[in-house]
């Protein structure tokens, strides 16, 4: 049986890196007694994998953790036990079951997330949501984009899924996944050299709202939330 977890990570944690989540995960499912299973041979572990890692210094209300299960849980009932051996800055918020299917995990069927971005330090010049509409306007936003091999030029427009104003702030849903994944840091950072506002004069929070999979079909997109994909589980 594959279930998934979905968990806030916020405040100081946000400066852990992955794989302290990760060790993080494995303590708390023994100390709340989660019969998870664990894959054979010699070395023996326990069965989880991450949607999407976090990237450090971000915050999220969205993230998602399949692990697979040697018996069923109450799902209300497993998230209390949870979120009483968490520390502050880790929150689940849901378990629920999920197809077995492998195609099915969340860091296969990932297709696109949700960001908020706000200033952290620094600031804006007053006119700064005018520049940012007529970027955003462009047919095409061309970025050199690295990666650990080599470097390529992109079309970064068609990842950008939508976005709009909320406050101070700047919602984006972006592509991710495997396949195409954009992030946000790379959004504003091109931003800022396209226009006249100094790249160290203003430094963003990157926020996690949510993640997706993309269940539409011939090429109409339909996302739904990782979470929607899953039963709430009762014994």
């Amino acid at each position: 049986m594959k279930a998934r977890i979905k968990f806030r990570k916020y405040g100081i944690l946000r400066f852990i890196g992955h794989l302290d989540v990760m060790r993080f995960f494995q303590k708390l499912m023994r100390r709340a007694d989660i019969p998870i299973a664990f894959t054979g041979g010699y070395s023996p572990h326990m069965i989880m994998s991450f949607a999407s890692p976090l990237g450090i210094g971000l915050t999220s209300d969205g993230e998602y953790l399949d692990i697979e299960l040697t018996a069923p849980v109450d799902s209300q009932e497993a998230v209390k036990r949870m979120n009483a051996e968490c520390v502050e800055g880790i929150e689940v918020v849901s378990i629920c079951q999920i197809p077995d299917e492998k195609k099915m995990t969340g860091m296969t069927i990932l297709a696109a997330a949700d960001y908020l971005v706000s200033v952290k330090n620094g600031s804006l010049p007053d006119d700064w949501t005018d520049a940012f509409a007529d970027f955003m306007a462009q047919d095409e936003i061309r970025v050199v984009k690295q990666t650990k091999r080599s470097e390529r030029e992109v079309d970064i427009r068609p990842l950008i899924y939508g976005w709009e104003f909320r406050g101070e702030s700047i919602w984006l849903q972006l592509a991710a996944g495997s396949t195409d994944n954009l992030k946000p840091d790379l959004v504003m950072e091109t931003f800022l050299s396209r226009t006249d506002i100094p790249a160290d004069s203003v430094s963003f929070a990157y926020h996690r709202l949510e993640m997706y999979a993309d269940m539409g079909k011939e090429g109409e997109r339909a996302l739904v939330t990782l979470e929607s994909l899953g039963q709430e589980m009762t014994v």
